[in-house]
């Protein structure tokens, strides 16, 4: 599932502010009896069954429920759709701020957990026998929801990412493989514009998360924070390979080499149907999502292809992830065991899963999916009949180390949002932007009661 792309030019303070002030909490009483929900999208199966709210955004989340209330007589799921991503976020916080109103299980991005943990508002699920389902996941997937011992969620799905590329354009431009290391990519980008054709890729503002993924690509380590020591945060963003990345994009932009469009507009997908980008630098759910959005078929068909993202240094690969989401309890659930059977169990069934990857609207974290062969030896129809799960995207999911997020997520992409514009519009350099967005991020932790390391 695709996650944080779409920031608005601005932020609530709601979903900004997740600072030291609300450390102390917000227990309402969380763990005492709470009125069985009632409003449900979904059918529930067994009346007498223990209830769990959930809020969940998944296109295919009704079937996913149906799997787990037919399979489970003990407890039943009452599901409600809150809004995808930045709004359901909102009514969480403001269900936090008073203290009620959350329901019991809660679907969150997993760069956004951090922020939401800082407020002791999810529950520790080590307690309630998440280790017993660590096995199922890949070190990096379980990294992403995990501080220490504690974790605070159960990984659904993720994004590891690679090069997708018009096969068209490159056979038409003499691009005889797909470039395997940043400079490879740059050089051929100036190959295709000196040959009259369309930019390479795109540099878009409104997708930080990209941006900070290919950071930490090279290298980057730009967050490094403990819940065991809320107080203080390590924020490195002024380093040399934070530097190099946004110079890399900042003059591919410049030169013409890419656009510099906002990503999931009416008028970039327009762009990615009608061959004005050679590729698209993005995450294992994109196919789901071009396909979604009209891409792929009629004409389109049999013109993408996928390939490994490029590297800067091909001896010691590094792989990153844009996007996943994961299941956590919150800390108003009524009832918290079975609230994390909930969170362990959903989504974590066979048909629910196949459900999931066959539609191509997800790419499951599960090691189950990931081993079985069905899903490694699938054949992608948006890719010509590609293996690209067992060729790219399976390698890239195991090969992936996990992330360390900042307790500000929304801040912190707003304002790197912030310096891609001013890039784009050649009002900075990229060293420039790495300062500045440096001592931007180290000034609004400290107003938030950090001490900055």
């Amino acid at each position: 599932m695709r996650t944080s792309m779409n920031l608005p030019a601005f932020v609530t303070a709601v979903a900004v502010v997740l600072g030291l002030s609300a450390c102390s909490g917000g227990d309402d009483g969380a763990g005492a009896p709470r009125a069985k929900p009632t409003n449900c999208t979904n059918k529930i199966v067994h009346e007498e069954a223990t209830r769990v709210s959930v809020w969940a955004w998944y296109p295919n989340m009704a079937k996913v429920v149906d799997n787990f209330n037919n399979a489970h007589t003990d407890v039943q799921v009452c599901w409600t759709n809150a809004g995808q991503g930045q709004p359901q976020y909102e009514k969480f916080q403001t269900a936090i701020a008073a203290k009620k109103g959350a329901p019991d299980v809660v679907m969150l991005e997993s760069d956004q957990l951090v922020g939401f943990e800082i407020q002791d508002a999810l529950v520790d699920l080590a307690p309630f026998g998440a280790d017993a389902v660590k096995k199922n996941f890949s070190e990096g997937a379980w990294k992403d929801v995990s501080q220490g011992a504690a974790v605070y969620a159960i990984p659904v799905d993720g994004g590891p990412m690679a090069l997708i590329y018009r096969t068209d354009v490159f056979r038409k431009y003499g691009i005889t493989a797909p470039p395997k290391t940043w400079p490879e990519y740059a050089e051929a980008a100036a190959k295709v514009k000196a040959a009259g054709g369309p930019v390479f890729g795109d540099f878009g503002s409104n997708v930080p998360a990209v941006t900070t993924a290919l950071i930490m690509q090279k290298g980057a380590q730009p967050f490094a924070y403990d819940l065991s020591d809320k107080q203080n945060i390590t924020i490195k963003l002024d380093d040399q390979a934070t530097k190099d990345v946004l110079t890399y994009w900042g003059d591919l932009a410049r030169n013409g080499l890419v656009g510099k469009e906002d990503q999931f507009t009416t008028d970039y997908i327009s762009g990615m149907v009608g061959g004005k980008y050679a590729t698209y630098v993005s995450a294992a759910w994109a196919p789901g999502y071009l396909t979604g959005a009209g891409v792929g078929g009629g004409k389109e068909k049999g013109t993408w292809a996928v390939a490994p993202l490029p590297q800067w240094d091909p001896a010691n690969p590094v792989e990153v992830n844009w996007g996943g989401s994961t299941f956590a309890v919150t800390s108003q659930a009524g009832d918290k065991a079975a609230a994390a059977k909930v969170a362990m169990g959903l989504y974590a069934d066979e048909p629910s899963l196949t459900d999931g990857w066959k539609s191509q609207t997800i790419f499951p974290l599960n090691t189950g999916v990931l081993t079985s062969k069905e899903f490694v030896d699938a054949r992608s129809e948006f890719f010509s009949g590609q293996t690209a799960n067992r060729d790219v995207y399976i390698p890239a999911a195991n090969a992936y180390r996990g992330a360390v997020y900042s307790p500000f997520t929304v801040y912190y992409y707003a304002q790197l949002q912030a310096q891609i514009v001013k890039l784009n519009a050649g009002q900075t350099t990229g060293a420039q932007a790495a300062t500045d967005l440096h001592n931007e991020i180290v000034k609004y932790a400290k107003s938030q009661g950090f001490t900055v390391r």
